[in-house]
């Protein structure tokens, strides 16, 4: 009774967020973007630091492999042939920092709440991830968009306006950078949170 009660819940809110709010695209969305997920060891001060550590070591190295890339699916392609170069560098930036710990690097499909990145707003869904884990990976974490390149820009930008700017050089077009920033049409952040509570009632 609970798993149709839970069923039917899930398909109200379903119903009412396609009815009130706007379609624009989120699908459009997940298939544009990369994201990227460094998973610390633990949630121990040391460990969290290493996370960071690792971060910018990874950052650094993408920044470099995706300079004047034009498309996901070319992203894509350069990440995943050099997956191997990427967890070296992480191991490099664990080892210089003295850490012994083990780090795997994985390009996949998963699940992503609701984030929110400085003045941007992602809705939850199945994105391409660059999954970093560190030694065990049951630390916080930290994510952010690797593609188009968003993880340091975007949330280095200074207005609205900068923002935008950031975010359409970075080949979003304008109807997914309104969909995404924070701004009066907080509808869309309404029905992502939406969408997230009525796919975890299907779950």
């Amino acid at each position: 009774m609970k798993k149709w009660l839970g069923f039917l819940m899930a398909a109200v809110m379903l119903v009412t967020a396609f009815m009130i709010l706007p379609i624009h695209g989120e699908a459009g969305l997940y298939d544009n973007v990369i994201r990227l997920h460094v998973l610390a060891n633990s949630d121990s001060e040391e460990d969290q630091a290493l996370k960071l550590t690792v971060r910018d070591a990874v950052l650094e190295k993408t920044k470099t492999m995706l300079e004047n890339v034009d498309s996901r699916e070319q992203a894509e392609m350069i990440l995943r042939q050099n997956l191997p170069v990427i967890e070296q560098t992480a191991r490099d930036a664990l080892r210089a920092a003295g850490a012994e710990n083990t780090v795997t690097v994985k390009l996949g499909q998963e699940s992503y709440p609701t984030r929110e990145y400085e003045r941007l707003a992602f809705p939850a869904g199945e994105y391409l991830s660059l999954r970093v884990m560190i030694g065990e990976a049951e630390g916080q974490n930290w994510w952010c968009v690797l593609f188009p390149p968003l993880c340091l820009t975007a949330a280095s930008a200074k207005s609205d306006a900068e923002t935008e700017a950031v975010c359409l050089s970075a080949g979003l077009s304008g109807e997914q950078y309104r969909m995404i920033a924070d701004t009066e049409e907080t509808k869309y952040k309404l029905r992502f949170k939406i969408l997230e509570v009525a796919e975890e009632l299907f779950n």
